[in-house]
């Protein structure tokens, strides 16, 4: 919905409920029943009329509040890339210390000054 026409539109919504205002208080003028009220043709087109606006204004009121997030999502933008740059320095400064590697078991020799694996005589 274009944004712009917001104030047509509301122009609109008052219009339609000015002349179904008007339109109510002559059938009850007449003295119509309210079963015979509710079933004029013109009543039942303004009152669309009237729900058509409503719709239209609620779709506007949507797109604006959409524009303002994603106008504050813009002018937060560099402040979170600015904290996450911040993180990111505070991780290069801090090094993990690496632990020590263990140190290799000698390998023991076996009784009879045979290594593993030999054949036996």
């Amino acid at each position: 919905m274009n944004l712009k026409a917001k104030i047509h539109v509301e122009r609109q919504k008052g219009d339609a409920q000015e002349k179904l205002n008007a339109r109510l208080s002559l059938l009850k003028e007449r003295g119509l029943e309210d079963k015979t009220i509710e079933r004029d043709s013109t009543l039942r087109h303004l009152r669309a009329e009237l729900g058509k606006a409503n719709f239209r204004l609620a779709r506007i009121a949507a797109q604006e509040k959409l524009n303002q997030e994603l106008a504050q999502a813009k002018i937060d933008k560099p402040a979170r890339e600015a904290a996450k740059q911040a993180a990111k320095a505070e991780a290069a400064k801090v090094v993990p210390e690496k632990k020590e590697k263990k140190a290799k078991k000698e390998k023991q020799a076996e009784p009879g000054g045979k290594a593993k694996g030999g054949k036996a005589n």
